[in-house]
């Protein structure tokens, strides 16, 4: 959801070598080289007093992005596919002089039966909505969410991105999405979990 937050990870590359960056209020974050890649892959790791029923809940509930994600100037759901699936169209807001950027995501829930553990996966595919001018289209990304129940009303939740921005971004800029960005995100998360909206959410294909 921003440039960090729903565009993505290459966790099949970069897996085995996450290095611990920071950690702050309990967040974790880790980086990870990509070969042929400048843009590092970025993992945060938190645990949160919630079920993955809400987790789900609230990164499937697209339209209030702008409300919790780093950088999102407006979210909107294209297409509701199942419960289970959507595609949603973002335009994640930068600093002047860089061109903002937008994605079209496609999102996916999943859950192990046995481990009871959530996947959300959201690669950003092409072609669903129009390329707008004056705004780069971010085509290549892929962003995966896993929910590990802890016990009850608690689960740890782990997000990891890989993104190209297209185009050319400062290093400044760059920086800021890879330590400051994870977590606000993940303190803006918590903040939403307590939201009534998503207190008492259960869904059938949630097992929590």
């Amino acid at each position: 959801m921003s440039l960090l937050l729903v565009l993505g990870l290459n966790s099949a590359s970069a897996q085995n070598d996450w290095k611990m960056s920071t950690e702050k209020d309990g967040i974790k974050i880790y980086t990870s080289i990509l070969p042929d890649s400048k843009i590092k892959a970025i993992k945060v790791e938190a645990d949160f007093d919630a079920t993955p029923s809400q987790l789900v809940a609230i990164v499937m509930d697209v339209n209030t992005a702008p409300d919790w994600v780093y950088h999102v100037k407006s979210a909107k759901l294209v297409k509701q596919v199942s419960p289970t699936e959507l595609y949603y169209y973002s335009e994640v807001s930068l600093p002047w002089p860089v061109a903002n950027r937008d994605f079209v995501a496609h999102l996916t829930v999943s859950q192990d039966p046995g481990t009871k553990v959530v996947t959300i996966d959201g690669p950003a595919v092409p072609g669903v909505v129009p390329i707008k001018k004056g705004i780069v289209r971010i085509e290549n990304s892929i962003g995966k969410w896993v929910i590990t129940p802890l016990g009850p009303n608690q689960v740890h939740v782990e997000y990891s991105i890989h993104v190209d921005p297209g185009g050319a971004l400062p290093s400044w800029l760059v920086n800021i999405f890879a330590t400051d960005a994870p977590v606000k995100i993940f303190k803006s998360l918590k903040v939403q979990l307590t939201k009534p909206d998503y207190k008492n959410t259960v869904f059938a294909f949630v097992k929590n």
